[in-house]
């Protein structure tokens, strides 16, 4: 470590390779929304979020996984064709709470062509939010997996490696040589789902009527009618208490009154 007064450690953020924050000065002060795109080897995560002085405000976030849950995606969550549908269905979010244009903001990761970051921006472009972007950067021939087809086809059908490498898909019941057809089907039910700009149930997520319970038999409710109501009886009210009488002194005993005798021992009348 350098030991000049001029040294400055750099922030624990740009020293773990999280925040540029020469790049986000920039993207703050333009005051427009940030289309956050970030990518794993199973997931992908596309947000649109606006910098505000209490902290960044999340106007539409989708994950990869939400194609599983809600739209019947069957082949792995961390190919091209579902970082595509995720960046598709972030941007018919964004549109249905208002939002009309975003600034891509990819991070510190290196803007590689045809990326999985540009197949979310692609889907959020076909989700007609303006995103100023060049063209150069896309593949779109990899957006529907026919890459993936491709190379599925070349392996064969009764390989081992065929069968190595695309265990998730056959645990899944979907043959890779065939994603496009299944990435077409889940990309109409996402455009399906936000008719009139705003978001609708699934059609397979609408949870069928609650079963009303059978009336009990027209012979008990007549039973219940004959029935005689006993009414509760009347609570008697109890009569006030006396107070009971302050028991009286004992009278004094009177004393005898004693005889006198004379000075001869007789006794005086």
């Amino acid at each position: 470590m350098s030991t000049s007064g001029n040294y400055r450690v750099k922030l624990r953020r740009r020293r773990e390779g999280k925040t540029d924050y020469q790049a986000r000065k920039a993207l703050v002060t333009s005051r427009k929304p940030r289309l956050v795109t970030r990518a794993s080897l199973k997931n992908a995560t596309v947000q649109i979020s606006l910098a505000k002085p209490s902290g960044d405000q999340v106007l539409a976030s989708a994950n990869s996984r939400e194609l599983i849950r809600n739209y019947g995606w069957k082949a792995p969550t961390g190919n091209i064709p579902a970082a595509y549908l995720t960046g598709l269905l972030c941007g018919y979010k964004a549109k249905a709470a208002g939002v009309k244009e975003a600034i891509l903001d990819i991070g510190l990761i290196s803007p590689t062509k045809g990326s999985k970051i540009f197949a979310m921006l692609s889907g959020v472009l076909d989700a007609d939010i303006d995103v100023p972007h060049s063209e150069e950067k896309m593949v779109k021939e990899r957006l529907k997996g026919e890459h993936i087809a491709k190379y599925a086809k070349s392996l064969g059908l009764d390989s081992e490696e065929y069968s190595a490498k695309f265990s998730k898909y056959k645990a899944k019941q979907v043959a890779p040589e065939k994603i496009g057809e299944h990435f077409t089907k889940v990309k109409a039910d996402i455009i399906a789902s936000f008719k009139g700009g705003k978001q609708m149930v699934p059609s397979h997520e609408k949870k069928a009527p609650a079963k009303e319970e059978p009336a009990p038999p027209a012979v008990e409710e007549k039973e219940a009618k004959k029935a005689p109501v006993k009414k509760p009886a009347a609570k008697k009210e109890a009569a006030p208490k006396k107070k009971p009488a302050k028991e009286k002194a004992p009278a004094a005993k009177e004393k005898a009154p004693k005889e006198k005798t004379s000075k001869k021992g007789e006794k005086k009348a």
